[in-house]
């Protein structure tokens, strides 16, 4: 069974979506997320999108408006995730989960895979919205 401790463990790169290299998981921002959503909160898997890097932030917007029809805007919950933007580009994708009785937020980046509390993760980055699946009951 799949623990958050290891997605802890895992190592960034840009495009990945969970191979297994040298006995540990790589992955991008939008990779980590949907395997975190999926493998550990039983929520539907979202597309890979294998073919964006993480790095292309045009091309992640672009991505990212396409998947934002099946979801809908909502308050920080247990499997929403909190994408990142700057004006109208995304930079950067996480996702939300329960952590000592708290919700806090999951990312990976180059410097490796870390948690912070809600309001720490949105005094890091200048405009945060929070998606959950649009057809899921609340």
């Amino acid at each position: 069974m799949t623990t958050l401790n290891d997605f802890m463990c895992s190592v960034y790169r840009d495009g990945g979506r969970g191979e297994l290299v040298r006995g540990k998981r790589q992955f991008d921002c939008w990779g980590m997320s949907i395997a975190i959503r999926h493998e550990l909160l039983g929520l539907p898997l979202l597309p890979s999108w294998s073919f964006v890097r993480a790095m292309d932030k045009r091309h992640l917007t672009r991505a990212w408006s396409d998947q934002r029809s099946a979801l809908e805007q909502c308050e920080p919950e247990i499997g929403a995730l909190a994408a990142v933007y700057r004006s109208d580009l995304c930079l950067h994708i996480a996702v939300v989960v329960e952590i000592d009785g708290g919700l806090a937020v999951v990312e990976t980046r180059p410097q490796g895979p870390r948690w912070m509390r809600l309001r720490a993760f949105e005094q890091q980055y200048t405009r945060v919205r929070y998606y959950r699946d649009r057809d899921l009951p609340q």
